[in-house]
């Protein structure tokens, strides 16, 4: 018997770091921004000889340690992901209908048409991914979703497929008290 506890991976930001980090790896590869176009109405000044004979060249921050490279998430992680963002009404119902097998299909439409991780505006979150392995082509899965103040249970079964692709073949959602 063989149970797993494991953590969603934090999100990339898309957003710029903060002044006080170092940027990692794939910021310090960006191109540099352009710099802002003068208006033609105002003549460009010409720099003196001994400003640029001063002038120092401005150091390309480097990050201080090598960023380690991640090992490619667990089929558990991207199928929670996946079912979080149906069940929430954030995807559409066929947006993994290639992923489902036979009468789990029938049992997320029916969980999908009543939303159970939409409430109060609140976008939900995974706190907890755990999976239990039965045969070595299969999991079954549980997790934590976090809508809101409230906390709720999702699980889920993934068997591997004679063309060596993860399918979903049951679904489960169930509401627990914060």
């Amino acid at each position: 018997m063989r149970k797993v506890m494991t953590r969603p991976r934090p999100r990339p930001t898309t957003t710029r770091p903060p002044a006080g980090r170092p940027p990692t790896r794939t910021e310090t590869r960006r191109t540099p921004p352009t710099p802002p176009r003068t208006p033609p109405s105002t003549p460009a000044r010409k720099p003196t000889p001994t400003a640029t004979a001063t002038a120092t060249p401005t150091p390309t921050p480097t990050p201080s340690r090598p960023i380690p490279a991640q090992p490619p998430p667990h089929p558990t992680e991207i199928f929670a992901e996946r079912l979080v963002l149906v069940l929430s009404g954030q995807r559409p119902m066929h947006w993994v209908a290639r992923h489902i097998a036979n009468t789990a299909f029938d049992e997320l439409a029916r969980l999908a048409e009543l939303r159970p991780l939409c409430t109060d505006g609140h976008r939900p979150t995974i706190h907890r991914i755990g999976h239990y392995q039965p045969h070595p082509e299969t999991y079954e899965v549980f997790a934590r979703i976090a809508t809101g103040s409230r906390l709720r249970a999702l699980a889920f079964r993934l068997t591997l497929g004679p063309d060596r692709r993860w399918r979903c073949t049951a679904v489960e959602t169930e509401e627990r008290l914060a």
